[in-house]
């Protein structure tokens, strides 16, 4: 830096300003101590140094609710991230994306053990959700997506319980009783298969346990109710054929994403069904679905890229020592043609 500052003719601390952007520096000035730079080959104060002096590393984590190659398949997910990580760069700050902790004994994460300054929790169960508890125990403050926040934490949810019992209530308009429903994957390692309302108190995601509780609000007990071993089109496919061979014979099926919901129609498709002559499908998320033309999925949209700026926002409050506001964003009702009336 003496020599950047030297070579262009001013300061040490307006090299250092130059870097830091704390201060006002004229752009002759700015263009001036840059020119030296790269006639000198410095490429800027050390990254270490710089974290030693301010406390900071310049990091956030994000916690992924799943394995990464599902969780970069889903168009949601790449919009939520995208939007996030754009504005983290604005922000300054890198991304640090970090498997979600399983809690069995003995085991260390990136989460136990790296630098960051915040960490982003993308969907949990309950307040004893690993994750939250080691974000606790180092002092990292959170921002947490869709599921119960600690005290002092930011958070972001959508009111799925009532969206789902919209979609419901839509389905009941038009005749139907009988209605199945495919869910979300209870946790990492899951298989498509049919289980009992018992069986879902498994679920390790909130959304989930909200768009099951939607049904008893509804006042409607779901026919058969199928677990998706990942929120994909393939898983999609395998639940509509197993939704289609039960017994209760649903006329209407409730999918938890929309992803699954293309995957349904598929499999009524090889079946020889139609949609929605013969089987009703509602999906969830606001997706566009090309390969499933000509129809268009009826639906409750949410907007990723929103979802994404509302986490940054959440986190850049943490760093500048502000209370994060709890949001509750909405969701909009998207009328598709993939439900009708009730068959005859």
């Amino acid at each position: 830096m003496a020599d950047v500052a030297a070579r262009a003719g001013v300061s040490l601390s307006t090299v250092s300003l130059t870097y830091s952007g704390a201060g006002p520096i004229s752009p002759d000035t700015k263009a001036r101590v840059e020119r030296a730079a790269e006639e000198l080959g410095y490429g800027g104060p050390s990254p270490q140094g710089r974290a030693l002096r301010s406390g900071r590393s310049g990091i956030v984590g994000v916690v992924i609710h799943e394995k990464f190659a599902r969780s970069f398949r889903d168009p949601l997910n790449l919009r939520i991230l995208d939007s996030l990580i754009a504005d983290f760069g604005l922000m300054g700050v890198g991304v640090l994306l970090i498997p979600q902790p399983t809690g069995e004994p003995g085991e260390r994460t990136l989460l136990d053990t790296a630098a960051m300054d915040a960490v982003v929790v993308l969907r949990v169960r309950d307040h004893d959700e690993p994750a939250l508890q080691i974000a606790k125990r180092r002092g990292i403050p959170m921002v947490v997506m869709e599921g119960p926040a600690p005290e002092g934490a930011g958070s972001l949810d959508i009111d799925d319980t009532a969206a789902t019992v919209q979609l419901i209530q839509h389905l009941r308009e038009l005749g139907h009783e009988r209605i199945g429903t495919v869910t979300l994957p209870f946790g990492v390692e899951a298989d498509t298969r049919v289980i009992t309302r018992e069986e879902t108190t498994r679920a390790a995601w909130t959304p989930i346990h909200h768009r099951l509780d939607a049904f008893q609000i509804a006042g409607v007990e779901p026919c058969v109710i199928i677990e998706s071993h990942a929120s994909m089109v393939e898983a999609g496919i395998a639940a509509g054929h197993l939704a289609l061979a039960h017994e209760s014979r649903p006329t209407a099926i409730v999918c938890q994403s929309d992803l699954l919901a293309g995957g349904v129609i598929l499999a009524a498709k090889e079946k020889g069904l139609s949609v929605p002559d013969d089987l009703s499908v509602t999906g969830f998320d606001g997706l566009d679905l090309p390969w499933v033309a000509p129809h268009e999925v009826t639906t409750m949209k949410q907007d990723g890229a929103a979802k994404g700026r509302v986490l940054a926002s959440e986190v850049k409050a943490l760093l500048e020592g502000r209370t994060p506001e709890r949001v509750v964003m909405q969701l909009e009702f998207r009328r598709g043609n993939t439900t009708g009336p009730v068959p005859a």
